[in-house]
This record gives C-alpha cells, sequence and structure tokens, in this order.
C-alpha cells in the first residue's frame, strides 16, 4: 500500500468490540490524576517491557473507555512523556524498599528474589508525568480532528493508555487539517526519534515524518544548536524543499498575467506556489558555494549546478564578483559608505555632515539651472573624495562644473571647469578653492550672497564635501581631521569597469527562480554586514513596490548561516532594521527568513516573536534552556536537549512547523537523499 494511502486510511479510533481493548497500540498505564494540561499516570515495569520502553518525550493516547452512541462523543488525548511523578502510595513502597536492602534481601526481578509475589508486584509500579498537547475527535461529518486543548474531560479512571503502534504514530506526526501527508507538496523530512538511546527504537519500524514544503515558503524558520549538530544539514533540506516546489510552479512572473485578486493568492490549488521559488544563501562560511572535505558531495552549488548562481566579494573562478563602481553608481556607492559599520557609528562632526548630504539627481535637473549646477559641483567634489582616498578612476573620466570667470580669478586658475578636468585637476581646483572661500579676497561671495538673498555660493552639502577632500574643517585653515582616509577601507569593494549594479542582477534571477550563493567567507565582518544588508534591502524595497502596485511577488526565501554576525541582537529594539522589517513584514512580500545559529539568545525578540518554524538540537546550557521555553511546548523537552552524544545524536531535532500543532522529536534524513 503506497504511504499516502498509509497514512489517510489509518484510524486512530479502532477497538475490539468483544473485549472493549483499543488497538491502536499497547496498553501502558492508567491515569490517577487528570487536568486540562497535565495527566499523571499509572505505569507497571511489565506494561513497560511489553511496550518496548516508554522514553522521554514519547507519545501516548488516553482513551475514554465508556461507551458512547454517537461518533463525535469518541476522543483521544495526546500525551507526551515529561518526566517520573510520585504514586501516592510511593513512600511506603520506599520505606519497605529501604528495610529490605538493610536486611539484604534479593529484590530483582530474577529466580533468585527473596521478595513475596505481593511486595514484588507492588514495588513494579511507578508514576509518569505527562503534558497534554489536545485532543482527537472525530467531528459530525466523520472526519478525524486535532485540537490543541481539551474541551472536556472525565475521571480519570475512566480512562486507558495506549503506546501508540507505528502506523497510529505515523498519523499522529503527519497530521494536519489541509493537504495530504506525503502527498503533493510534501518533502520527507525524516522519522520519529525519542531519545539519543535507541536499544528499543532500533527494534521497531521507523515512522517516517513529513513536512508540507508551503510551510517554508514566505516563512520564518530558526534552526538552533552547537556547531557540527546538523544545522547546515537541514537547512540544505529545505533548500531542496523548495527547489522541488519550484518545478511544480506553472507560471513565469512578469509574463502571465493576473488579476489584483489572483495575485494575493501566491499558491495554486495543488498547494505549488505559482510562480518559481527563488533562494538566497547568505554563506559566511563558504560551505553551500564550495566544495569541502567536512561536508563531501553535499554543497548545493555542485548538486544544483543548472540553476545556481554565485556570487564573491573577491575574485574568483566561476564567481560573479559584488563589486560597485562607486563613480558611476553615486547613490548605491554613496549608500554603502554610510552603511559601512566604522562609518555608521563615527559621530565626529564632520563624517556626521558627510552621511547627511544628498546625493540624488534633482529631478528638474534638466530645467532648474540653479539645481543643476550645484548637483554638478557636489559629485566633481565627491568623486574627487574618492580619488584622493584611493578608488580607481575609469578610463577617461572627467568632470563638468560651473564657476564663472570671478570665482576663477579667485582660484587662481585659468581652466574652465565647465570644459572638464581629470580628476587631479579637479582636485587641486577644489582644494584651492576651500583655501579662499572664507577669506573671499574680492568679495565675489559676498556679493554672490547679497545678489541671492542670503544664499551660499558652497550650500551646505558642497561644504561637508569639500571638508572630506581638503581634510579641513575650516576654509584656509590645515588639515585637522581624517577627511578622505575614512573612505580607505572601502576601496577593495570598488571596480573601475563598467557593470550592472550587482543588487540588481541579483535581484533580477531570484524573480526568475534561482539559487543564489553569496559566498561571504573571504570578507571581513564588517564587509559582510554591509553587502548582506544592501542586498536585502534592495530585494526588500523590490517587494514593497510590486506589493504596492498590485504586482505578483514571487517567492524568495533569505537563508542565513551564523546569523548571530548579521542580525540584531536580543535587546535591540530598532524595528527599522532590514532584518527586523523582514521577519516583521515579510510574509506578506512572500519574503521567507531562515536563519541558523548557535544561541536562541543572541537573536533579537522581534524576530524570535515572528518565527513559525523551529528546529532545535542540541543546547549546552541553562541560560539557552530557558530562552526556548517562552515558545510553544518546547518546556517540554528542556533536560533532553542539554543531553548529546556527538557520535550519535547529529540531525537530532526537536521541530515545530507552521501546520504542525505540537513539537515532534525527528531524526533528520542526511542531505542529498541516498538513493
Amino acid at each position: 500500500m503506497g504511504i499516502v494511502k498509509q497514512i489517510t486510511e489509518i484510524n486512530l479510533f479502532t477497538r475490539n468490540k468483544s473485549t472493549g481493548d483499543w488497538e491502536t497500540g499497547i496498553f501502558v498505564g492508567r491515569p490517577f490524576r487528570l487536568s486540562y494540561s497535565k495527566a499523571e499516570i499509572l505505569v507497571a515495569d511489565a506494561w513497560k517491557q511489553q511496550a518496548k520502553g516508554i522514553p522521554q518525550g514519547c507519545f501516548l493516547l488516553a482513551y475514554y473507555d465508556n461507551e458512547f452512541d454517537q461518533h463525535n462523543d469518541i476522543e483521544a488525548i495526546l500525551l507526551r512523556v515529561i518526566q517520573p511523578t510520585k504514586l501516592p502510595t510511593d513512600q511506603e513502597v520506599i520505606s519497605s524498599m529501604v528495610e529490605y536492602y538493610k536486611d539484604d534481601i534479593k529484590t530483582g526481578e530474577t529466580k533468585k528474589s527473596q521478595l513475596d509475589t505481593f511486595t514484588r508486584y507492588e514495588f513494579s509500579f511507578s508514576g509518569l508525568e505527562c503534558s497534554i498537547l489536545g485532543s482527537f475527535y472525530i467531528d459530525k461529518n466523520g472526519k478525524t480532528r486535532f485540537g490543541a486543548d481539551l474541551e472536556n474531560f472525565y475521571s480519570a479512571h475512566n480512562y486507558s493508555v495506549i503506546k501508540p503502534s507505528a502506523d497510529i504514530l505515523k498519523a499522529i506526526v503527519n497530521y494536519r487539517e489541509n493537504g495530504t501527508p506525503g502527498g503533493a507538496g510534501d518533502i520527507k523530512i525524516g522519522k520519529v526519534r525519542y531519545s539519543s538511546s535507541r536499544r528499543f527504537q532500533q527494534q521497531e519500524d521507523d515512522v517516517i515524518v513529513y513536512v508540507q514544503a508551503p510551510d517554508f515558503a514566505g516563512k520564518r524558520t530558526a534552526l538552533f544548536g552547537m556547531t557540527r549538530t546538523g544545522k547546515s544539514n537541514t537547512v540544505k533540506k529545505i533548500i531542496q524543499s523548495c527547489v522541488e516546489m519550484s518545478e511544480n510552479a506553472p507560471l513565469k512572473l512578469d509574463k502571465d498575467k493576473e488579476t489584483p485578486e489572483e495575485v494575493l493568492k501566491p499558491l495554486t490549488e495543488n498547494n505549488n506556489p505559482k510562480y518559481p521559488i527563488g533562494q538566497i544563501i547568505f554563506d559566511i562560511n563558504g560551505e553551500y558555494a564550495n566544495p569541502n572535505l567536512q561536508d563531501r558531495g553535499t554543497a548545493i552549488f555542485d548538486l544544483y549546478q543548472e540553476q545556481t548562481i554565485r556570487y564573491s566579494t573577491v575574485q574568483k573562478e566561476g564567481f560573479r564578483e559584488m563589486k560597485v563602481n562607486f563613480y558611476r553608481e553615486i547613490e548605491n556607492g554613496f549608500e554603502l559608505i554610510k552603511s559601512y559599520p566604522t562609518i555608521a557609528e563615527d559621530r565626529t562632526r564632520f563624517v556626521t555632515n558627510f552621511k547627511s548630504i544628498d546625493l540624488t539627481k534633482p529631478e528638474d535637473y534638466q530645467s532648474n539651472h540653479s539645481a543643476k549646477h550645484r548637483y554638478d559641483r557636489k559629485i566633481a567634489v565627491y568623486k574627487c573624495c574618492l580619488y584622493r582616498a584611493g578608488f580607481q578612476v575609469p578610463p577617461n573620466l572627467t568632470v563638468k562644473f560651473s564657476a564663472n570667470q570671478s570665482v576663477r580669478n579667485d582660484v587662481n586658475s585659468n581652466i574652465n571647469p565647465s570644459s572638464g578636468l581629470n580628476l587631479e585637476e579637479a582636485a587641486n581646483w577644489w582644494e584651492n578653492f576651500w583655501n579662499i572661500y572664507d577669506e573671499d579676497p574680492n568679495n565675489t561671495f559676498a556679493n554672490y550672497r547679497q545678489e541671492h538673498e542670503g544664499r551660499e555660493w558652497a550650500d551646505d552639502d558642497l561644504k561637508a564635501l569639500l571638508v572630506i577632500l581638503t581634510r579641513r574643517s575650516n576654509s584656509g585653515r590645515s588639515a585637522n581631521c581624517s577627511g578622505f582616509r575614512i573612505l580607505r577601507p572601502i576601496v577593495e569593494q570598488h571596480t573601475s569597469t563598467a557593470q550592472d549594479p550587482f543588487d540588481q542582477d541579483i535581484l533580477s534571477n531570484l524573480r526568475q527562480g534561482k539559487i543564489v550563493i553569496v559566498d561571504l567567507s573571504l570578507g571581513n565582518a564588517e564587509i559582510q554586514a554591509m553587502f548582506s544588508e544592501r542586498i536585502c534591502q534592495r530585494i526588500f524595497a523590490d517587494a514593497i513596490n510590486r506589493f504596492t502596485s498590485t504586482r505578483p511577488n514571487n517567492f524568495i526565501q533569505f537563508y542565513f548561516e551564523e546569523a548571530h554576525n548579521l542580525f540584531p541582537k536580543k535587546d535591540d529594539k530598532d524595528l527599522s532594521q532590514i532584518y527586523n522589517r523582514l521577519a516583521k513584514e515579510g510574509a506578506k512580500l512572500n519574503l521567507g527568513l531562515i536563519y541558523a545559529t548557535q544561541e536562541v539568545s543572541s537573536i533579537s525578540s522581534n524576530i524570535l516573536k515572528a518565527t513559525q518554524n523551529w528546529f532545535i538540537s542540541h543546547l549546552n546550557n541553562e541560560d539557552e534552556i530557558k530562552e526556548l521555553r517562552k515558545y510553544y511546548d518546547f518546556s517540554d523537552f528542556t533536560e533532553s536537549l542539554i543531553r548529546f552524544s556527538q557520535d550519535t545524536d547529529k540531525g537530532f531535532v526537536r521541530m515545530k512547523t507552521y501546520s504542525n500543532s505540537f513539537v515532534i522529536p525527528v531524526q533528520i534524513d542526511r542531505f542529498p537523499p541516498e538513493d
């Protein structure tokens, strides 16, 4: 029987008509205390042995044993085993045990046991505390449903607790309101795994776990765990699921037209995306873009070469170079300069004034001569600053700007800059200009102010640029600031060749449904932050523009390894940061966010609160566990997440996805799948 049919035809409420026993698994105990959130059950060693153990985190079902006439009265409470709990009789049993130990009486379950049958029977019972995850029931249409709470419960003695069989467990962990488990749009992610030790589990049938691939498209997904616990392997499984979904997309973006109502529906009736999914990976360690010995054969580029495009901050064979022609891309280049960390964090007056300059070309540039002249002067000085800082000049580059004969006389220059100057000539011209501007030997600039209602010939933006160029904060003074030297760390991001802006090139490929890998492994932390932020802002701005103009957005997935290097920190409340905006606003724009890091506490709470999918492997301290407890039902796993075996537990995660109502312990399949 096919796996889809197996799951969909499973009956959670099969019962032996003659005995009344539930046939959905093995009986393991009865509740002795029950509430809306917790159950305490009585178990016996014999029952546990028959069920091949009851590991911590194990799913159990508590059935109400009384007969009901109507289907909608049938219910099964879903439990998760948390820890041992005390029985009302424990104190007497412990006292008896201690006495037997003192008398050196053999108490084990062996032929040499000196205990009488009744005492041995009493000693075999213990208690288990379970959390209540919800209940399965049959609705008025005869369909099995799951509710994430209890609508009602009866006296505890009326229930039987069952450890589900493999088939029943398969139905539990793959339950969903919509779609068919294992059907179209689903991907096999792994199998149920309860514990690090698998003495009993290895004797049982594997219980396959599926996830809906649309759970990841346009959603926020977190992967937390120590190094080498399988985070990257899980990320690659998510990439694989998006590739498979993308292959089923029936439309091409900007070629197939849709009505505004259709634009709001990103998925087809078959749960596939309408348009191919673009995926961009910010690869800080280089493991996705390059083959490596540690993850041999699993580099994304190796497996999806035809649809993958790689970018690098340095020149490498097979990679497109992420460089900016600062002389041609004026606005983009200036934004990069302002966002460079050492400049962005600099609060000195001359840098603050420099960052406030507006280099946007005026809309009335052609018709407004005054605006044109002022803009041309600013651009000329800005390019001179780049030149002095060491940015390689493209061939035959000249600058033109206006200065009347009176100004040229004051500068002692016979050159007319409106005819064009190379950057060495222009830099010298402006340095001479700033040297005499305040002195104004011939009242040229005083007369200009009088004729133009107090307006300066050199406006505030031009003055701020002249300070950077000359390193003199005041006209006529000696150099007293760093000036253009603050630009030197950015020189390596410049190219003198003519090319399309790399962020536009990346965006175009993503809109076509390509996989883009941005290799940041050779850049320093400042470069990594600068480029990743610029690319994210470019994609986000384009998505906003499409959204407001009722044009469709295909899904674009952002992947961040070692996310703590880029994301805002835990206490950072600035919601305007691009990563916070992706988390808060990305869903409506079909922008998905997948991030991996070692510590929950290293990520901004604004991002965590917006995250729908969680994959948690090994956390090694109580501080991280305390942070994790705030989300979903991860508090059920606080003990087991700290314990970890490096040899056997790679890929062992606790998984909560968008379409699942509870956390599932899963052993993630290795990527790529073994055929």
